[in-house]
């Protein structure tokens, strides 16, 4: 680099002294004070540093991406999820609107107010991905019902659920709580 008045100026190269673009080096073009076996063992170095930092970069650009993707699944997920404790906070509400419907079995206007908000409440709730999980005889599933106990019986199948004492919820396709029941033993 030159200066003048204060500034620095880029200076200019010599073009002809240059490598030719290509990985191989001719005897003309190298400098006459280089033996030929040292500017190749150089060359070999700078074509297995070039190799070595290729390799790296492809690497870490895979890295991103990977890490890139695995971020945006998540951010997915939770979305998807985070009303997850809000709903579990409500199936008991949800509980006792059923419980006090199969309670009473007078068809006053109160009665019809309260299964009009509890139809309401469940098909708020069914929108956003809540679903209950059938139980009454449907076989025992311990993925989804939570056996309470084994009822000796000849009037259902063996292993299915008799009765039903809390109803189990699913969101999507995670769940949120087991159904408590009663399952069925045959006896014979």
């Amino acid at each position: 680099m030159s200066r003048t008045n204060g500034r620095t100026e880029p200076e200019e190269i010599d073009v002809e002294h240059e490598l030719p673009a290509s990985d191989d080096v001719s005897e003309d073009t190298r400098p006459a004070s280089q033996p030929a076996a040292q500017v190749d063992g150089e060359l070999g170095k700078l074509r297995a540093e070039r190799d070595s930092l290729v390799d790296r970069l492809a690497r870490l650009q895979a890295e991103f991406e990977n890490a890139r993707k695995r971020a945006a699944r998540e951010q997915q997920e939770f979305r998807e999820y985070a009303l997850t404790d809000a709903l579990k906070s409500l199936l008991p509400v949800i509980d006792s609107f059923d419980r006090a419907l199969q309670t009473s079995t007078e068809k006053s206007e109160l009665y019809n107010g309260v299964e009009l908000i509890n139809r309401q409440l469940h098909d708020a709730l069914a929108k956003l991905g809540l679903r209950a999980i059938p139980a009454q005889g449907e076989p025992f599933d311990p993925r989804f019902h939570e056996a309470i106990e084994m009822v000796d019986t000849n009037e259902a199948e063996d292993q299915h659920v008799i009765d039903e004492l809390q109803r189990g919820y699913k969101l999507k396709d995670r769940l949120l709580r087991p159904a408590m029941v009663r399952v069925a033993r045959n006896t014979k």
